[in-house]
């Protein structure tokens, strides 16, 4: 089968999508298929890779290293009269998404969208609640224009199905088990922080920005450093609060973007997550936590409702409860013994997520549109 993935993210850009996009694309060329990428234009693009059609694109507002990519119907349309592709997939809704479902309207190539981003919980984090219902009205119209629409949970599917949104589908997500393991876990890398093996890391992974909640981790870590005086905070990633959070809290620990083993090694090197976000649409970063073995403090939706069990793995906090979320924290930080008990109830929450089980049953949603049959996930992925 000849499949397109259409994305405005993509690595060496970190973020969720980019590595969830890039993670079906080698899913579905492992499995034999013929994969072409359409993404913004990098600056550190020197030409197109093969299969990879490069589009104008433009820098994010407030996040540096980050593009959309620009309206391109008629290029699109040119380029699959020439290249049919049996299906595609389109993953993000700015302009280059919504191009890319007009072209493959024109051409009748059967699609389906990614629901990666909760863009009606962003506007609120920015202060403009009063747009959430415009920003899900504009989301409803973007993925009802394809024949299906790929979740990772079936909370969110309910709810998007409850708000009017077609064709609801779900498709779990994975986590790579070898690249996160408590094995990498780096003793020297503990000590760049200023912690010997009995002292606590309290580590935070992800973008720094105001839709991350992160006034509540730090309020979090400050109780918790009552009684762990010898703890430290390490956060993973950047982003546009970083620089004022940075300079707020000057004993924090600020590693910048990790990728590949670099990144296995910080999760692995904490005791301690805390992810008090609440708009995520899944949260990749609480299957690395638990993967590698680190119990986590989370809200209880997402990937923390599907997969993290409270008192097992962690907390998992009703989304409403801030106070809830502040005492899992300091019980966690101060019980050493139970935060040992819970690392391999962790790394075991996880272990049936295997890549190639997405890969299967994402393989199996496009060929079925593909064939004009009803779109579905064909694989049962736990």
């Amino acid at each position: 089968m000849r499949y397109t993935l259409v994305t405005e993210t993509y690595p060496p850009e970190v973020n969720g999508v980019a590595l969830t996009v890039h993670g079906l694309e080698l899913g579905l060329r492992e499995r034999g298929h013929a994969v072409a990428l359409v993404r913004p234009r990098q600056p550190a693009d020197d030409g197109a890779a093969d299969g990879t059609l490069l589009v104008r694109g433009a820098g994010l507002p407030r996040y540096p290293g980050l593009r959309f990519g620009l309206p391109a119907t008629r290029a699109l349309t040119r380029h699959w009269q020439a290249e049919r592709p049996d299906a595609i997939y389109v993953a993000t809704e700015g302009p280059l998404g919504w191009s890319a479902l007009r072209a493959a309207r024109r051409l009748g190539i059967p699609a389906a969208t990614g629901f990666h981003t909760r863009f009606d919980d962003y506007v609120r984090s920015y202060g403009a609640p009063w747009l959430q219902g415009t920003a899900l009205r504009w989301m409803r119209h973007f993925h009802n224009g394809a024949q299906a629409t790929l979740v990772p949970t079936r909370e969110l599917q309910r709810f998007l199905e409850g708000q009017g949104f077609h064709n609801v589908v779900l498709l779990p997500r994975a986590v790579d088990t070898h690249a996160f393991h408590p094995d990498h876990r780096d003793p020297a890398l503990r000590a760049g922080w200023g912690l010997d093996d009995n002292a606590l890391a309290v580590i935070h992974v992800g973008r720094i920005a105001p839709e991350k909640n992160l006034p509540l981790a730090v309020r979090a870590f400050r109780d918790l450093q009552r009684v762990r005086p010898d703890a430290r905070f390490v956060w993973v990633g950047d982003g546009p609060a970083r620089a004022a959070l940075q300079r707020e809290n000057p004993d924090f620990v600020f590693c910048g973007i990790q990728r590949g083993e670099a990144l296995g090694r910080h999760f692995a090197s904490g005791d301690l997550f805390l992810f008090p976000s609440r708009s995520e649409t899944f949260g990749n970063v609480t299957l690395e936590a638990l993967a590698s073995g680190v119990p986590t403090v989370a809200f209880d939706y997402g990937a923390a409702r599907e997969l993290l069990r409270d008192g097992v793995h962690g907390a998992a906090v009703p989304c409403d409860h801030e106070a809830g979320f502040l005492a899992a924290a300091l019980r966690l930080a101060g019980d050493d013994a139970l935060r040992t008990r819970m690392r391999p109830a962790c790394r075991e929450a996880v272990t049936a997520l295997r890549p190639a089980r997405v890969a299967e049953a994402f393989d199996h949603l496009l060929q079925s549109l593909a064939t004009g049959s009803t779109p579905h996930v064909a694989t049962a992925v736990p």
